[in-house]
């Protein structure tokens, strides 16, 4: 069965951040939204990459560019306003900060978990279809 899916309905029945929602699926992904504000942790995913779309606000990608084993880490930041995104590849260590309250849309496969590698108090284990 299809249903349409209305992101502004989706993001009203909500208020906790940092607490992805599923409201879809597309073949071993997921479609979720999520309120994020303040700093995530660092991180990275292993095996998936995972894409940040803004809905409302302005969204800062942290993250960590590594050439090599000899070269030195570079921090660096990518900003992302409303209804841009950006494609985060498997193993780069990031961290999303949000100065006010960003509503994005993920998409991740099936698989990823919220703090990648990390586990602490933001780690959601088991996520909330709504």
């Amino acid at each position: 069965m299809m249903n349409k899916v209305n992101i502004a309905d989706k993001m009203s029945l909500f208020t906790e951040i940092w607490s992805p929602k599923i409201v879809g699926e597309v073949n071993d992904a997921y479609v979720k939204l999520a309120k994020l504000k303040g700093e995530f942790v660092w991180h990275s995913h292993t095996e998936e990459d995972e894409l940040f779309m803004v809905i409302k606000g302005q969204l800062r990608i942290l993250y960590k560019d590594k050439t090599d084993e000899n070269t030195l880490v570079h921090e660096l930041e990518i900003i992302l306003n409303e209804g841009e995104f950006i494609v985060i590849p498997k193993g780069v260590e990031h961290m999303p900060v949000a100065t006010e309250e960003v509503e994005v849309l993920l998409f991740e496969a099936k698989t990823t978990r919220n703090t990648g590698e990390v586990t602490n108090e933001k780690t959601v284990e088991t996520l909330e279809r709504i």
